[in-house]
């Protein structure tokens, strides 16, 4: 079992900065594979970044890569996800998922567990 909490979310305006974190608890967290995803109102939930369980390999969704960084602290059981020049088309709830292999997973179904989601909002 992974229990997931994220945290971070708030409202910015366009050209901001946000941190979102995502403390782990239960299972060895430097073995898992972690991503964020957003999922906007009468959207899918997408991928938005990905990481290992080592964090040697990254993955960017096309609409974020530039802007957003993906890390983890193994040392402290938290995933980060860094949000910088945030756009208004970013704003979206955020949620953070866990995965038993410690590789990139790409899709929802890849996932093992998740977070409840935290709000960003981005005004224009």
């Amino acid at each position: 079992q992974v229990q997931l909490a994220e945290s971070g979310g708030g409202l910015v305006q366009a050209g901001g900065s946000l941190r979102l974190s995502c403390a782990a608890s239960g299972r060895a967290f430097s073995s898992i594979g972690m991503g964020w995803f957003r999922q906007a109102p009468g959207k899918e939930r997408e991928l938005v970044a990905a990481i290992s369980w080592s964090g040697s390999s990254t993955y960017y969704a096309d609409s974020v890569k530039g802007r957003f960084t993906i890390s983890r602290d193994n040392a402290k059981n938290t995933v980060y996800l860094q949000m910088n020049s945030l756009k208004p088309e970013d704003t979206a709830v955020y949620y953070c998922g866990a995965r038993y292999i410690g590789s990139i997973g790409y899709s929802t179904s890849q996932y093992d567990y998740w977070g409840q989601g935290t709000q960003v909002t981005v005004s224009s």
